[in-house]
């Protein structure tokens, strides 16, 4: 438990500086965040990163992290993200004849879903950023829900938690934890509210973190399901007591995305 509290002591003093600054800093973090994850999740099923794969998986990746300011890079190439993915998806399908099979068609999946899952979610958390103070206030919207969910499921679920939530996936939570999880986020979310306003009506804000919330767990729990399935404990140790990046910011990796959506509407 000691370990856990310095780790996550010290990587908010390094993390949250850089999210408050914003600007290519913030930009340049999340591509090495994004990049740790990406080799993270291709470890579980024991492909390198440096395999041919693995540098066009994470070419790929770096290509989809990039934010709208400098997607001027790409015009002036006459090409767009899709059609350099659609390249991607190319290449590691010639790799399979290359390889003799040995490097299959569901490996090509694995390595392309890697990098559009991870890939996506961290562009959204630069997108989501950007360059203003509006941009810190639904990052920090967005890391309030995750961590209020993630504590209050955690602290409610262990007081009066009894129905397993997903037993298969993640034998700990409880359906009484997650429902906890999602209060808790709901009376964080309306506190921040007060000390941050937010250009959502109040009930607009409330119907967003139910569904954040609910997200967020789920980010959590495909993560959970990823490590059982290739029977790994932690997607890394970068993060002594925490495990990896991609068990930090799997909630994450759900929430930005949807926050974008529920915008559009």
């Amino acid at each position: 438990m000691k370990q856990r509290i310095l780790t996550g002591v010290i990587a908010a003093a390094i993390f949250l500086p850089i999210v408050i600054f914003g600007g290519l800093l913030f930009t340049i973090l999340s591509y090495i965040l994004a990049s740790v994850a990406i080799y993270e999740l291709l470890r579980m099923k024991r492909i390198s990163l440096a395999t041919f794969p693995g540098v066009v998986s994470l070419l790929l990746l770096w290509v989809l992290l990039l934010p709208n300011q400098y997607i001027h890079l790409l015009d002036n190439l006459n090409i767009s993200k899709v059609e350099l993915a659609l390249l991607a998806v190319l290449l590691i399908l010639s790799y399979t004849v290359i390889t003799k099979n040995k490097f299959t068609f569901d490996d090509v999946g694995f390595v392309i879903l890697t990098a559009l899952y991870i890939g996506i979610g961290f562009y959204y958390f630069i997108e989501t950023r950007g360059t203003t103070f509006e941009g810190l206030n639904y990052i920090s919207y967005a890391l309030i829900v995750i961590w209020s969910t993630d504590s209050g499921a955690y602290f409610i679920g262990r007081a009066i938690g009894k129905r397993k939530l997903w037993p298969e996936i993640s034998p700990n939570k409880t359906i009484e934890g997650s429902i906890g999880g999602i209060i808790c986020a709901l009376v964080i979310v309306i506190i921040f509210q007060f000390f941050v306003p937010m250009e959502e009506s109040i009930v607009t804000l409330i119907i967003f973190t139910v569904l954040l919330s609910i997200f967020g767990q789920i980010g959590d729990l495909v993560e959970s399901a990823l490590k059982r399935h290739y029977a790994v404990k932690d997607s890394g140790h970068i993060l002594p007591g925490h495990g990896g990046i991609l068990d930090r910011f799997d909630s994450l990796l759900f929430v930005l995305p949807i926050l974008h959506f529920l915008q559009l509407l």
